[in-house]
C-alpha cells in the first residue's frame, strides 16, 4: 500500500476538510463582526440570537432537503452546487441592512450550507473502511476548527483595515475557488481513473449495502417515513437535537462574550478566540485517532464509538464554571477544553449513520439527524440570547455543560448495538 499522503481516500478527506473550513469561516464572520454590526444597526442580544437562530433553523431544513438531493445527484455534483450557492449567500451579507437583512442572509447561508456534512459523510461511507471512519471524520470535522481558527484573525484584520463587509466577501470568493478544485478531483472509488486496485478494494470493503434499496426510487416523504421506522434513526435524531447546540454556542457566542464580559477589543478577540478552536481540532484528530486505534486493537465498533462519545461528553462538564472564574485566561482554557471534548465526542458520533445504513442512504439519514441537531441548536441559541439579556452568561454555561451528557445517554439507550441494520420493506 502507498504511503497515506498518496492514497486517494485521504485526499478526499482533506478536500472535505477544506470546504468545511471555508463554510466555517463564512458562518463565523458574523460572530467576529457582531459588535460592529450591532452598533451600526442597533441590535439587541435577543435580536442577535434570533439572527443566529435563522442560520441554524435554515441549516436544519437545508440538511433535511440536501440529504435527499445528495443521495440522488451524487456527492460530486450536489456539493458543487451547494458550495456555489452558499458562497453567493456569504457575499450577500455585505449588502444586508438591519435586522431583517441579516436574518434573510443568514437563513440563505444556512439552507445552502446544509449539504456539506450529508455529502461529506456519504463520501466517507463510499471511500473508507469502518475502522478508518472515525479518523476520516476527525479530519473532516477538523475543518470546522480550522475555519474557526482562521476566521477570527482573517475577519478581524479585514474589519480593522477595510470594514465588516470585507469579512463576508473574501471567504465567499474562496468557496467559489474550491468548487473548481473539487470538480477536477472528486470521483467515487469505482470510477476513479488513477486509483490502485488495492485501495479500491479497501475503500469498498466495509460498505453497508442494500441491493433492494439501490433499485428503489422513493419520494422524499416516503423515504423519511421509512427511516423513522428504525429505533436507531430516532436515536440519532434525538441525540443531535439535544446536544449539537453546545458547539454552536461556543462558535456563536464566545467572541461576543470575550468582548462584552471580559473587556477585549475586536482585534484582540480576533486572535484570542482562535485558541479554543486549535483545541477543537486537537479534539477532532485525537478523538478520531483514538477511535480508529481502539477498533484496530480488536474493540467492536459499538464499544469503541460509545466509549469515545461518553469520554467526550463527560469532558464538556469543564464548561460549567467558565463565567464565574476570575481570570480571563482560565475562562478561555476551560472553554477550550470543553470545545476539544465536544469534538472528541463528535469524531465517533458523526460516523454512526455510516455504520448503520447503506452508503446510498447515508446522506438522507445524516441529513435527518443533522436537521434535528441544527433545529435544536437554533432553539437553544434563541433561548440563550434571552437568558443572557435577563440573567447573564452563568446559567447558559451550566446548560451547555450538560447537553452532551444527555446526547450520550440518548445514544446508549436508543442505539443498543451499533452494527449494520437489517433492511426493512419500504
Amino acid at each position: 500500500m502507498e504511503p497515506w499522503w498518496r492514497q486517494k481516500r485521504w485526499g478526499v478527506a482533506i478536500l472535505l476538510m477544506l470546504v468545511t473550513a471555508v463554510g466555517s469561516i463564512d458562518r463565523q464572520a458574523m460572530s467576529i463582526a457582531a459588535a460592529a454590526i450591532k452598533m451600526d444597526f442597533h441590535l439587541t442580544n435577543t435580536e442577535y440570537g434570533a439572527i443566529a437562530s435563522a442560520f441554524l433553523a435554515a441549516y436544519g431544513i437545508g440538511q433535511l432537503v440536501a440529504g435527499m438531493v445528495v443521495d440522488r445527484l451524487g456527492t460530486r455534483r450536489a456539493l458543487s452546487l451547494a458550495v456555489i450557492w452558499w458562497s453567493i449567500a456569504a457575499i450577500l451579507h455585505a449588502f444586508a441592512r438591519g435586522f431583517w437583512g441579516f436574518f434573510g442572509a443568514r437563513a440563505l447561508l444556512g439552507f445552502t450550507e446544509g449539504a456539506n456534512y450529508p455529502a461529506a459523510f456519504k463520501a466517507i461511507a463510499e471511500w473508507f473502511p469502518r475502522a478508518e471512519r472515525s479518523m476520516a471524520t476527525g479530519v473532516v470535522t477538523a475543518g470546522t476548527g480550522l475555519g474557526l481558527i482562521l476566521a477570527p484573525p482573517l475577519a478581524g484584520l479585514l474589519i480593522y483595515f477595510f470594514s465588516w463587509h470585507a469579512a463576508f466577501i473574501v471567504p465567499g470568493v474562496a468557496g467559489l475557488a474550491w468548487v473548481w478544485w473539487w470538480r477536477r478531483s472528486y470521483h467515487v472509488p469505482e470510477e476513479h481513473p488513477t486509483i490502485s486496485a488495492e485501495e479500491r478494494e479497501l475503500a469498498m470493503r466495509d460498505r453497508v449495502t442494500s441491493a433492494a434499496g439501490d433499485r428503489q426510487r422513493r419520494s422524499a416523504w416516503r423515504t423519511w417515513a421509512h427511516f423513522l421506522r428504525y429505533r436507531e434513526t430516532w436515536g440519532l435524531v434525538l441525540a443531535r437535537f439535544a446536544g449539537d447546540g453546545a458547539f454552536y454556542f461556543f462558535s456563536i457566542w464566545l467572541p461576543l462574550y470575550m468582548q462584552s464580559e471580559r473587556g477585549f477589543s475586536v482585534l484582540s478577540v480576533a486572535w484570542l478566540v482562535a485558541i479554543p478552536f486549535v483545541f477543537a481540532d486537537l479534539g477532532s484528530l485525537s478523538g478520531g485517532w483514538a477511535g480508529q486505534r481502539l477498533i484496530r486493537r480488536g474493540w467492536s465498533v459499538n464499544r469503541s464509538r460509545k466509549t469515545m462519545i461518553w469520554l467526550g461528553a463527560l469532558g464538556v462538564l469543564v464548561a460549567w464554571p467558565v463565567s464565574v472564574v476570575a481570570d480571563w485566561w482560565l475562562a478561555l482554557l476551560l472553554a477550550s477544553l470543553a470545545i476539544a471534548s465536544i469534538q472528541v465526542k463528535t469524531s465517533s458520533l458523526f460516523p454512526l449513520a455510516t455504520d448503520l445504513f447503506p452508503a446510498r442512504d447515508v446522506a438522507t439519514v445524516w441529513g435527518m439527524s443533522g436537521a434535528a441537531g441544527a433545529c435544536g441548536a437554533a432553539l437553544f441559541q434563541w433561548g440563550f440570547g434571552w437568558l443572557i439579556d435577563a440573567y447573564g452568561y452563568n446559567p447558559v454555561f451550566v446548560i451547555v455543560s450538560l447537553m452532551c451528557i444527555m446526547q450520550a445517554a440518548l445514544i446508549s439507550i436508543l442505539i443498543p448495538r451499533i452494527a449494520p441494520l437489517e433492511p426493512r420493506a419500504a
